[in-house]
């Protein structure tokens, strides 16, 4: 969310003025000095800061500007030797090309390296989705079965004598609501494993949540889970990618519906909750399932490192990154008197819903 905020922060017209601020002062110290030094060097200072834009075009355009002011600094400079001045301003030449070159490339290879980052993040999901292949196949099934319904319902009440348009109105609304849930949760599945770079929209953190949970619904059920929420209501919006929080929140509630797996019915309960306090928000779910040896948790967030039979150990990792990506931090704890709760908190920085 640091390196998201600062693009923010970037993009915004002042910071622009500031670079603009700097690089004319610098025109003017090279310009009137009459000390023999390459002055125009610290044009390096104001390539480097275009570097936190994240654009590659807007860097190359600092370093053709910064360029250029030199060159022009070289000719308008009235005093001092003019060899000395020449050699003073190819150095400067020189740092400023390297500088921009090096800034380009390392901006593109940071590129890649996100692009790398969310594509096994979107695998990861994809893997998620289809351990959810029967709990998603459910919930659409039951719409698409009551649309049946309801669709032979109003030929019945169309076809009897007198017609009752009121019943079959019924029956056809009832339709449309159905249509309108299958809708959504084909639309909660491709949101969830669309390819799509990073983004930092601002969001309503809460509303993430409850999709996550729809998605899960039928695998809470089917495991005879008393599920609980405590969200609360006066959530700030929250600046970041929303499909990447969500892949984390559902890793933490798929993990926590395998532990309550091994447990009693009756000891199956799960709670999701997020409030806010002070600097951050915090996310969190718990469940009373077989829980984590202590030992385990200080390792749980480690790549590779797994406690499931049959798991890769990248889950959780890659949970960690996008969090830290967001500025934020994962954490995992024993939950009293038996389970665990994994959780995370991002730093505010968003509005306050209205």
């Amino acid at each position: 969310m640091r390196r998201e905020f600062l693009k923010y922060l970037f993009e915004m017209p002042l910071f622009w003025l500031g670079i603009a601020v700097l690089a004319g002062l610098i025109f003017i110290g090279d310009t009137i000095t009459d000390l023999e030094i390459a002055f125009a060097v610290l044009y390096v200072s104001v390539i480097l800061l275009s570097v936190h834009s994240g654009r590659t075009g807007a860097i190359a355009v600092v370093g053709v500007v910064c360029a250029v002011l030199t060159i022009l600094s070289y000719f308008l400079t009235r005093h001092g030797a003019s060899q000395a001045g020449l050699i003073n301003s190819i150095l400067s030449l020189v740092a400023i090309g390297a500088t921009t070159y090096l800034a380009i490339r390392i901006e593109r290879l940071d590129e890649k390296a996100r692009q790398a980052q969310s594509e096994l993040a979107r695998m990861s999901r994809l893997t998620i989705v289809g351990e959810l292949g029967t709990s998603i196949a459910h919930e659409v099934s039951q719409p698409i079965t009551a649309i049946a319904a309801n669709g032979n319902a109003a030929l019945r009440w169309l076809s009897a004598t007198p017609a009752d348009q009121n019943e079959a109105r019924r029956a056809i609304e009832r339709i449309v609501m159905d249509a309108d849930r299958a809708g959504d949760v084909i639309g909660r599945v491709r949101r969830l494993v669309a390819r799509s770079s990073p983004s930092s929209d601002m969001f309503d953190l809460t509303d993430a949540i409850a999709d996550v949970l729809e998605l899960v619904r039928s695998e809470i059920r089917k495991g005879q889970i008393l599920l609980r929420t405590e969200l609360a209501s006066d959530l700030p919006l929250v600046a970041g990618d929303r499909v990447q929080l969500q892949q984390v929140i559902l890793n933490f509630v798929m993990n926590a519906i395998e532990a309550l797996a091994d447990v009693e019915v009756e000891e199956r309960e799960l709670l999701v909750s997020a409030a806010a306090a002070e600097s951050k928000i915090t996310v969190s779910v718990r469940d009373t399932g077989v829980g984590v040896p202590p030992a385990k948790l200080e390792r749980i967030f480690e790549a590779f490192y797994t406690t499931k039979p049959n798991g890769m150990g990248m889950g959780l990792a890659i949970s960690r990154s996008i969090i830290e990506a967001h500025g934020g931090a994962v954490y995992a704890a024993p939950n009293f008197p038996h389970g665990t709760v994994f959780g995370f908190t991002l730093p505010l920085g968003g509005k306050t819903k209205g």
